[in-house]
């Protein structure tokens, strides 16, 4: 960026991270809203962003303005080239099983490596919370 190599953040922790996520199109008809999601992650982060576009969510953790991002119901083109920039710029991503990320954008994980076990664990969880209740 502007002859810089893109860097993700070094934030060690998810209690001092910047999220940013999305909502499906279809919120009000859908099952699978990410409300859920986001009320666990907005109990555990310094904040969370929304700002519409994945791919452009995916290119700000590559860049270390944003830490992490997950998101549903995505489609290829959503994730495609932000994910390798993110992935050359070190940063991680896979689906909510921590498994690696295909192109069906079904699940969405996006971190810079560092806070991606803390993620997966909120997501996993149904409370949003580990055995120790954080």
């Amino acid at each position: 960026m502007n002859a810089s190599p893109l860097k993700v953040s070094g934030t060690s922790n998810l209690d001092r991270s910047l999220l940013g996520t999305g909502f499906p199109y279809n919120i009000r008809r859908t099952g699978d809203t990410n409300l859920d999601h986001f009320n666990h992650f907005a109990l555990r982060v310094q904040g969370i962003r929304r700002c519409g576009s994945a791919a452009l969510d995916l290119c700000h953790v590559a860049g270390g303005y944003l830490d992490g991002f997950w998101e549903l119901s995505l489609k290829p083109w959503d994730i495609a080239a932000g994910a390798l920039i993110l992935r050359e710029a070190g940063g991680m991503t896979t689906d909510f099983s921590g498994r690696p990320l295909g192109l069906s954008g079904s699940q969405v994980l996006a971190t810079n490596g560092i806070i991606h076990d803390e993620m997966l664990h909120v997501l996993r969880s149904p409370t949003g919370k580990g055995e120790d209740g954080n």
